[in-house]
C-alpha cells in the first residue's frame, strides 16, 4: 500500500527571500516578504517524495484573529495550479527525491500583517493531513507595479523606504535648521511594534475582522497609523505637550530618534510616551510607514497657517505699542509645522490625485471621529479641491491662507492690512540620497500673487462656504533653534507698515548687527527712512517679548522709546541692545524673541508697525570617527561639545545613537559644565550593519535642551 506524504521539515529560506524582498535589514532569521512578489520555500518529506497526480498540496495563509475566505484574510491555493478561491499563487520550482521547492506569491492587494502558513496534503483523494509550516510577515511592495504604493524610481525607493535616517527642518524661513533624526525602521523589534500598533488601534479593538480585511489599503492603514501616533483617542505612541512643563517626561526637543520612543511604548505595555510635538509625531509616523513598506517623507512648512474658523483668513491683533496680542480665535502664523507625505494610489478619488498624500499625526481636530488628518492629495491641495477626502481643506489652509492684521485700541478693532503671501513658505524635505534640503513648495501652491494662485484660493473659499456645516480645524506648529542658511536676518513680518503701501511715506526696518547666538547680547538697529519731501517727527515705541511654542506671546521684558526727526529723504538709525541677563530668564524652549516697533508721526493719526522674530542659536556638537568603520570591528567615536553660556550649567546629559552602529541609545551623564567650557568624550561601539549610516547626538542641561550634532559614517562589510 502506498504511504501518505508526510512533511518532516520546512525551510522558509528567510535569508535568501528577505534579500530579494528588500527586508534583509530587518532580519535574516524571520521571513518578511512583500506582496505581489514570489518567495520560495522548501518542504522536506519523511518517507517518500511528492508525486504529481497522486498528491494534492493545498496551501493556506491566514492573518488576524478571525481569518475568513470571504474578506481575504484566509487564502486557499493549490500547487496543482487549479484556479482556487483565492488570488494567491503556488507553483512548483524543483521536485527532489524527498523534498519539494515551491514558489508562493501573495496578490499585490493582500492585507499586510502577520501570517500563519499551513499546508493540507490530500493523498490518493482518501485522507487529508494538515501541517503548520511557520509564520511570515507580509508588507507593502513599492517595487511591484501592481501594488498601490508602487514607486517607479529606485533612488526614491531607497530614500523613502530603505533609508533609516534623515533631517527634519526647523527654525524659520530665513534660518532653516536641519535637525538629524534616526528613523530606525529596520532596528530590532520595530516591525513587531509597528504591527502591535495596528492591533492596539480602536478600529481593531472594535471590529478586528473588518480591520484586518482592510489592511490591504494604504489609505486605510495610513489613517489608522496617523490616529495611533498620538494618544488622544487611545493608548497611542505619544502624548503631546505644549505647556513648557515636562518634569514627568522628556522635553520634545531632546529626542533624536524614533527607536527609543517606540521601544519605550512597547516596554511599558503601550502606555503613551511623554512627550511629543509636531516634528516628533511626524518622525514616528515616518518610521512606522517606511517599516510597513509605504514610501514616506517628512515635510516642514514654514509660516504655517493656523486658521481656526475655516475662512482661510489668519487674524493677528496688535496693540498701540506694537505688541502682538493673544486673540480669542487663536489664529496664528507659526514659524513652522511638520507633517508627512506618503506615496499611494487614490482609487477613491477622481483620476490624477494619487501620488504624494499629506498625513498629519499631530492631534488637532477629529476626522471621522478620530484625531488624525489625511491622506489629503497634494495635487488636490494645489488645485484648491478642498472637498476631496481626507481633510484637504485643513491642509490647504496651512499652506495658502491669507493674513489679516488688526490694530486694537480704545476697545475697537481696525482692519489694517491683508497679506496674501504670508502663509506657506519654503516647504521642505530631505533631498533624495543627499543631505541637502529639497524645496517642494511648488507641489502645494502656484506662485504667490499669480492669477492662478488667486483663482485656486477663490475656488477653495467657495467650496468651504458651501460646506459651512463642518466644524473648524486647528493646526499645530512649532519652533526651534536655527542656524544661518540664507543670510543673517531672521524673518520679519511680511507687512512693512500698517498703512497701505501706496501712501507710505516713512518706513521702519530692523537690522541685526550680530548673529543671534544664545548667551550673547542681542544688538540691532532700527532703520527709519523718510521717503517724502517733508520733515517728519517720529515717536517710536520699541519692545521685546518671548513667544511660546504654541504661538502665545508673553508680556514684554524690554522696552525703549526713540524720538527721531527726519529731513526729506533722510535715513537714520537707532541702536538697541538687549542684554543676555535680561532675556535669558524669559525664554521658552524654542528660544523665540519678537522685537517690535510702533511709530507715530507728530500731528498724524497714522501708525507704522514693524517686527522681527529672532531665534537664538547654539553652537553644534562635533563628532569625529576615529578610524575605519567595519562591521563587527570595534570603532571609536569622539564627541566634542561645549557650554555656550557665560554661567555654569548643571544636569548635563549627552545622548548618542545611530541605527546599525549602536544597539541602543547611549546616555552619558556629564553633570556640571563651567562657563564656555569645551569637553570631549570618546565612545566605543561595534557596527553591526554595513552601508551608509548616521550618528545623532544631543546635549541637554538645566539651561538648554537641544544642542545637536550628527556625522555620516560609511561602514564597510570587511577589511
Amino acid at each position: 500500500m502506498e504511504q501518505g506524504l508526510e512533511v518532516a521539515l520546512t525551510d522558509l529560506q528567510s535569508s535568501w527571500n528577505n534579500v530579494r524582498h528588500h527586508t534583509e535589514e530587518i532580519s535574516s532569521d524571520r521571513l518578511l516578504v512583500r506582496r505581489g512578489q514570489a518567495f520560495n520555500i522548501t518542504l522536506y518529506f519523511r518517507k517518500r517524495g511528492f508525486q504529481p497526480g497522486l498528491d494534492n498540496i493545498i496551501f493556506v495563509a491566514e492573518t488576524g484573529p478571525l481569518p475568513d475566505l470571504s474578506n481575504g484574510t484566509r487564502a486557499l491555493f493549490s500547487l496543482a495550479g487549479h484556479h482556487g478561491p483565492s488570488p494567491w499563487i503556488a507553483s512548483l520550482e524543483t521536485n527532489g527525491a524527498s523534498s519539494l521547492e515551491v514558489s508562493l506569491c501573495a496578490p499585490p492587494t493582500a492585507a499586510v500583517g502577520r501570517y500563519l502558513l499551513k499546508v493540507h496534503i490530500d493523498c490518493f483523494q482518501k485522507s487529508v493531513t494538515a501541517y503548520q509550516l511557520g509564520e511570515f510577515i507580509l508588507l507593502f511592495n513599492p517595487w511591484c507595479p501592481g501594488d498601490s504604493v508602487y514607486l517607479d524610481s529606485e533612488p526614491q525607493r531607497q530614500e523613502y523606504v530603505v533609508n533609516d535616517y534623515g533631517f527634519i527642518y526647523q527654525g524659520n524661513k530665513n534660518w532653516i535648521r536641519p535637525c538629524p533624526w534616526n528613523y530606525g525602521q529596520f532596528e530590532e523589534n520595530i516591525i513587531d511594534i509597528c504591527l502591535e500598533l495596528l492591533d492596539k488601534s480602536l478600529n481593531f479593538q472594535i471590529d478586528p475582522a473588518t480591520d484586518c480585511a482592510l489592511r490591504g489599503s494604504p489609505v486605510y492603514i495610513s489613517r489608522v497609523v496617523c490616529a495611533m501616533i498620538n494618544s488622544n483617542d487611545d493608548n497611542g505612541v505619544l502624548n503631546g505637550n505644549w505647556s513648557e512643563s515636562y518634569l514627568d517626561g522628556i522635553n520634545p526637543a531632546e529626542w533624536t530618534g524614533s527607536v527609543a520612543i517606540l521601544k519605550q511604548w512597547h516596554a511599558t505595555g503601550c502606555q503613551p510616551v511623554r512627550y511629543g510635538q509636531c516634528w516628533v509625531f511626524a518622525a514616528i509616523m515616518c518610521t512606522v510607514m517606511r517599516c510597513l513598506g509605504i514610501p514616506t517623507r517628512v515635510i516642514t512648512n514654514f509660516d504655517s497657517g493656523h486658521d481656526t474658523d475655516g475662512n482661510l483668513i489668519i487674524d493677528e491683533y496688535y496693540d498701540s505699542t506694537g505688541r502682538i496680542l493673544e486673540n480669542k480665535k487663536k489664529d496664528t502664523v507659526w514659524n513652522f509645522h511638520v507633517w508627512n507625505e506618503c506615496w499611494m494610489a487614490r482609487k477613491d478619488l477622481p483620476p490624477g490625485y494619487g501620488g504624494w498624500q499629506v498625513l498629519d499625526a499631530t492631534p488637532q481636530e477629529t476626522s471621522n471621529g478620530l484625531y488624525c488628518c489625511g491622506p489629503a492629495s497634494v495635487r488636490a491641495i494645489k488645485e484648491g479641491e478642498v472637498d476631496l477626502n481626507y481633510d484637504t481643506a485643513f491642509a490647504f489652509s496651512m499652506v495658502n491662507a491669507d493674513c489679516m492684521s488688526w490694530l486694537v485700541y480704545g476697545g475697537k478693532e481696525q482692519k489694517i492690512h491683508r497679506d496674501t503671501n504670508t502663509v506657506g513658505n519654503f516647504i521642505s524635505t530631505k533631498s533624495i540620497q543627499s543631505d541637502e534640503r529639497d524645496d517642494v513648495t511648488e507641489n502645494y501652491k502656484y506662485i504667490e500673487g499669480s492669477p492662478q494662485e488667486r483663482l485656486v484660493f477663490m475656488r477653495a473659499l467657495q467650496k468651504l462656504k458651501a460646506r459651512r456645516s463642518e466644524g473648524p480645524h486647528k493646526a499645530d506648529s512649532q519652533h526651534s533653534t536655527p542656524v544661518p542658511l540664507n543670510g543673517d536676518s531672521p524673518r520679519s513680518l511680511h507687512m512693512p507698515s500698517l498703512r497701505p503701501s501706496d501712501i507710505v511715506q516713512v518706513s521702519l526696518k530692523f537690522q541685526l548687527l550680530d548673529p543671534p547666538n544664545m548667551g550673547q547680547d542681542i544688538r540691532f538697529v532700527l532703520l527709519a527712512l523718510n521717503m517724502s519731501l517733508q520733515f517728519k517727527d517720529l515717536k517710536v515705541n520699541l519692545s521685546a517679548q518671548s513667544l511660546l511654542h504654541d504661538g502665545s506671546p508673553l508680556p514684554p521684558f524690554w522696552q525703549d522709546t526713540a524720538f527721531i526727526t527726519l529731513s526729506p529723504e533722510e535715513a537714520k538709525t537707532h541702536s538697541c541692545r538687549i542684554p543676555y541677563s535680561q532675556y535669558s530668564q524669559y525664554l521658552s524652549t524654542d528660544k523665540l524673541i519678537r522685537i517690535s516697533a510702533l511709530g507715530e508721526e507728530k500731528n498724524s493719526p497714522e501708525k507704522i508697525l514693524v517686527d522681527k522674530i529672532i531665534t537664538l542659536a547654539y553652537p553644534g556638537i562635533m563628532i569625529n570617527v576615529l578610524g575605519a568603520a567595519i562591521v563587527n570591528q570595534p570603532l571609536s567615536i569622539q564627541v566634542l561639545f561645549s557650554n555656550p553660556l557665560s554661567e555654569h550649567v548643571a544636569d548635563c546629559v549627552l545622548t548618542v545613537e545611530g541605527s546599525g552602529l549602536f544597539k541602543k541609545q547611549q546616555r552619558v551623564l556629564i553633570g556640571i559644565l563651567k562657563p564656555q567650557h569645551r569637553a570631549s568624550i570618546t565612545l566605543e561601539t561595534v557596527p553591526f550593519k554595513s552601508g551608509q549610516r548616521q550618528i545623532q547626538a544631543n546635549l541637554r542641561s538645566n539651561k538648554f535642551k537641544d544642542i545637536k550634532g550628527y556625522r555620516n559614517v560609511y561602514v564597510d562589510l570587511r577589511l
